[in-house]
């Protein structure tokens, strides 16, 4: 493995004119044309802001800055994670690297579920929708947008985590094809009913003690809580293969254009955070 892992250059490719690898600079193409999209976003939320209507809500009987900075540190701390992915796949150390991959799938989906109750808070309880102030209109416009771009980073981590199983001769293992629609089937049931059962319970939390709000959650989720034990038990069954894996540190370009997607994320909430919630305390 150390021999092998001498003979790859992860950041040249003497093969294209520009010695940057294709893919990496298709991402970053990409990523360009996104950082423009972007800020035209950002620019119409902050003209908006700064010569607000007659009757627009104040921002400041709004936003829960809490729960936001709570949301803000860990989709950071995913960008942590990602990083440890694509160093560990490039030392080809494969079970190092789904592991990370994990996390930051478990931290995307955190932020996910922070952004889905903020929504859901802003419309039933503060009566702020898209369609009813300009706030609303350009809040929810960005901070769609940009969860759904973590909504896609994260079903391509996932994609990338079950790939990563795929056996090195399929001709030997032939239901690896139906053994991945089975994990992909697992991680949307696991990851669909984990949010559905967060936001249930905080939601009961919020109208009752906590006491009540555990019992009144157990006797009406049951089902959901079971599918979501199954879900988690199919998954880590899925996981235990013998077999060789068609994956390596050859594949380490893959991990880092995913990474570089991830960091961009990342770095645009950054600046939405900034000039979107902190800037109305200044």
């Amino acid at each position: 493995m150390s021999s092998h892992a001498t003979t790859i250059d992860h950041h040249h490719d003497p093969s294209t004119t520009t010695g940057i690898p294709n893919k990496k600079l298709l991402m970053w193409t990409f990523l360009a044309s996104d950082c423009m999209f972007f800020g035209c976003l950002i620019s119409t939320h902050l003209i908006y802001r700064l010569h607000p209507p007659p009757g627009n809500p104040s921002p400041r009987d709004i936003f829960n800055p809490p729960l936001t900075s709570f949301s803000t540190f860990i989709l950071l701390m995913s960008s942590l994670l990602m990083a440890l992915a694509v160093n560990a796949i490039q030392r080809g150390n494969v079970r190092s690297m789904r592991h990370m991959l994990l996390g930051t799938i478990f931290f995307g989906c955190i932020f996910l579920t922070c952004q889905v109750y903020e929504f859901t808070d802003f419309v039933q309880d503060k009566h702020m929708t898209i369609s009813n102030c300009i706030l609303g209109s350009t809040f929810f416009t960005l901070t769609g947008t940009h969860g759904c771009h973590v909504a896609i980073g994260v079903l391509w981590l996932v994609l990338m985590y079950i790939r990563s199983f795929q056996p090195a001769d399929v001709s030997v293992n032939r239901l690896w094809f139906g053994r991945n629609l089975l994990h992909i089937a697992g991680f949307i049931a696991a990851i669909g009913l984990s949010m559905y059962l967060v936001l249930d319970f905080v939601h009961m939390v919020q109208a009752s003690s906590w006491s009540v709000a555990l019992s009144g959650f157990l006797r009406k989720d049951a089902l959901a809580i079971a599918g979501a034990i199954i879900a988690y038990i199919g998954l880590n069954l899925l996981t235990r293969t013998r077999s060789a894996v068609d994956f390596g540190e050859a594949n380490a370009i893959d991990v880092e254009s995913m990474g570089l997607y991830w960091h961009f994320v990342d770095i645009v909430w950054i600046v939405i955070f900034t000039v979107v919630y902190l800037l109305e305390y200044i």
